[in-house]
């Protein structure tokens, strides 16, 4: 016997109906977590989990992941770039430009060896999310539909609730955190008189052959309708475009949803005059007649709703009997809707309140920043579902974008549930400026994500040393040590990935003349992505963030540095990217954050004095050979030492560590000329060695620098 639809399993009566009459139900199957839908973003958090060691389950309605790309795009070709070469051998830069590949640790699992194509096959996606998930072993519920979501009520759950997941056999799960990745899969249906004549996205013909000498509108503007107006344009007597906001070009709004290029053939057949054509309007105030033969007209509504009952189709005003010149007066043999798609808010209860109810709430669930429902605690949305985060700002809707926020939902998890603080690296203050420096010229969660993750720089107190943080959601940083686990007492940077503030827009022209800015002095005019570091004394607050200034993805900061933007994406120019860098986090930090090679200074005080020397400077004029230059500064820590009351942090952990001043030849004809003792200096013959080769350094009564010192030296090449 089986459980009738009209009695909710929800409710009290329905549950203990259910549980009466299919005894499996008394004892529901417990996890901690539950992932709905196999699709990229569901596999990729099952990863995240699964290498966490969590108790956790995907559930899939059909028998493979990736549901959707076995139908989506109908015509086959994905607009996601699959760039397989880079010139670069750094696996994270090279992220930067797979827009398909999911993040593991096992290189075999990476798009580029599943299609040579650049824009690549939509059957190459699905063999790859089925390797995916078979490969890593990852824990998949297939042939399970969930077709209903609610909650139960319990302060022991970790969120003061359990959710409640019912499949299509009746059998009840429960979990503790529900993460829902079931993308976007409602056409999205406008509703205006003739309406009902329209096809359909989803369900209209994909062959050329059916379209023959025939007149097309299509209603919608973006990738799927331009998809079916370039699958269909050869055969067509003409293609008419409709909607009611201009078209948007993804190279000038910079954003990957908007119009690409490979799908913008009928603007050339537009522009060129030849028949195809755009046009702009309200589908509201529109109403489509079938006539007698079977064509469609387009009228404006008011003219049917002025017409009576009995008047025939043929007879209804349209248009062009008032203006001849109506641009749709031709009749059209079939309209198409290409208006997107919709989050299926029908399985979950409202008593999640995922449904804002404004017409942007009906496409996506009310989410918060953390990709955390505004309604229900312990809910997150992931993948494209999760869009309403970044909507036509960043990639979150996209793999190259969702793989990261999915890692970054985990890492929250992760803290909130088990304890464990957000991954950070912590080094000395030393090394801040290369750290920077690497991570904007090969992340590729900050580059993609630009404007919603960004990596966050804790200081150490008195600023000797820093925790790194890499991708943190940025409207969340005022929750920071709550959602982290990590304190930031004593001062903080942000590093963003931002485009000039009127570099995008659908009326932009992002291909003026002078658009480029190569002049450290206006990097703050920069046009181009580049990275942007904001220094706050203090964390700000959730006030400070939620009042902003218009178009600041921050509040105001201490201080801010834009790093002038490069042509090559590659901001690892000396005197261009990394001295100005460095010059800003001195002010900050008031600091010297230079890298040193005379350390001991104290040592060598005490050697000056006991020789009597009037020569009290130390000059450094030589660089080891490993780095390849020549220092362009000649001050010392010695130096420092007696004219500053503030030792730069190298000098200062140099001193602690023991190691002492850097033997160069300068160095040893000051020895020389200050008659210094030779238990304060290394031997003669140690410097008269001729195993010693120019260009080689030693300390003096000190080890060769190694470790921490070595790994300082070698990170601060960069330094002039």
């Amino acid at each position: 016997m089986g459980l009738s639809a009209a009695t909710p399993l929800w409710s009290s009566p329905g549950l203990l109906l259910a549980i009466a009459l299919h005894p499996a139900l008394s004892v529901p199957t417990h996890r901690d977590y539950c992932v709905l839908g196999a699709g990229p973003a569901g596999l990729q958090m099952a990863y995240f989990l699964q290498r966490a060691g969590r108790d956790y389950a995907v559930f899939e309605r059909t028998q493979r992941p990736g549901s959707f790309f076995t139908r989506y795009p109908r015509h086959r070709k994905l607009i996601s770039i699959n760039k397989r070469y880079t010139g670069n051998a750094n696996s994270e830069f090279n992220l930067r430009h797979d827009w398909n590949s999911l993040l593991s640790h096992d290189p075999r699992l990476l798009f580029r060896h599943y299609s040579r194509a650049y824009f690549p096959d939509a059957h190459d996606m699905v063999r790859y999310l089925g390797d995916f998930a078979d490969t890593l072993g990852l824990r998949v519920l297939y042939n399970t539909t969930i077709i209903h979501v609610t909650l139960d009520k319990d302060q022991r759950a970790w969120n003061g609730h359990y959710f409640i997941l019912t499949d299509q056999k009746g059998q009840v799960h429960r979990c503790s955190v529900l993460l829902v990745a079931t993308g976007l899969s409602v056409p999205n249906q406008v509703d205006f008189p003739g309406s009902e004549y329209v096809e359909g996205y989803e369900s209209v013909s994909v062959d050329p052959e059916d379209f023959v000498g025939q007149n097309v509108l299509i209603l919608g503007r973006g990738n799927s309708a331009f998809e079916t107006a370039d699958n269909i344009l050869g055969v067509t007597n003409f293609i008419h475009m409709l909607s009611r906001s201009r078209v948007r070009l993804s190279w000038a709004t910079h954003y990957v949803g908007d119009l690409r290029a490979i799908n913008n053939g009928l603007l050339d057949t537009y522009q060129l005059k030849s028949l195809d054509g755009l046009l702009e309007s309200d589908l509201m105030d529109l109403a489509i007649l079938k006539d007698s033969k079977g064509k469609f007209h387009v009228t404006l509504k008011f003219f049917l709703e002025e017409a009576s009952s009995n008047q025939s189709t043929d007879s209804i005003a349209l248009p062009q009997d008032d203006n001849d010149n109506f641009a749709m007066r031709v009749p059209y043999d079939r309209v198409i809707r290409c208006l997107g798609w919709n989050f299926d808010f029908s399985i979950f209860n409202k008593s999640l309140r995922l449904n804002s109810g404004n017409a942007f709430g009906k496409k996506y669930p009310l989410i918060r920043a953390s990709y955390e429902s505004k309604g229900s605690r312990g809910l997150f949305i992931l993948g494209t579902a999760s869009h309403s985060v970044d909507y036509r700002k960043s990639a979150g809707g996209f793999i190259h974008g969702f793989r990261y926020t999915a890692r970054a939902v985990h890492r929250l998890l992760e803290h909130r549930h088990h304890g464990i603080t957000w991954p950070a690296t912590e080094l000395p203050i030393t090394h801040l400026t290369s750290s920077i420096v690497r991570r904007v010229n090969e992340a590729s969660g900050l580059y993609q994500m630009f404007g919603v993750l960004a990596d966050v720089i804790l200081l150490k107190e008195n600023a000797t040393a820093f925790e790194y943080l890499e991708e943190f959601p940025l409207q969340m940083l005022a929750q920071l040590e709550m959602l982290t686990g990590r304190k930031a007492q004593y001062g903080l940077f942000v590093i963003n990935m931002e485009y000039g503030r009127n570099f995008s827009g659908p009326d932009k022209d992002v291909f003026f003349d002078n658009r480029s800015v190569g002049h450290t002095e206006d990097a703050w005019q920069s046009n181009f992505l580049h990275p942007v570091i904001y220094y706050y004394r203090h964390l700000p607050t959730e006030q400070e963030v939620r009042f902003r200034p218009a178009h600041w993805p921050l509040p105001r900061p201490t201080a801010i540095h834009h790093i002038v933007e490069d042509f090559l994406t590659d901001w690892t120019a000396p005197i261009g990217h990394i001295l100005p860098l460095r010059r800003f986090l001195e002010n900050c930090l008031d600091t010297d954050l230079r890298s040193f090679y005379a350390v001991f200074a104290t040592q060598m005080l005490r050697e000056c004095i006991f020789a009597g020397s009037s020569e009290l400077t130390v000059g450094l004029t030589e660089v080891p050979a490993a780095t390849g230059r020549r220092s362009a500064h000649k001050e010392s820590c010695f130096l420092f030492a007696l004219t500053r009351q503030k030792l730069p942090p190298f000098c200062q952990q140099g001193y602690l560590r023991m190691q002492g001043l850097v033997s160069t030849e300068s160095l040893r004809q000051q020895r020389v000329e200050s008659r210094l003792p030779r238990n304060h200096a290394t031997t003669d013959s140690h410097l008269e060695d001729s195993s010693q080769q120019p260009g080689d350094h030693e300390p003096l009564d000190a080890p060769v620098a190694t470790g921490p010192l070595a790994q300082s030296l070698d990170s601060n090449k960069e330094e002039l």
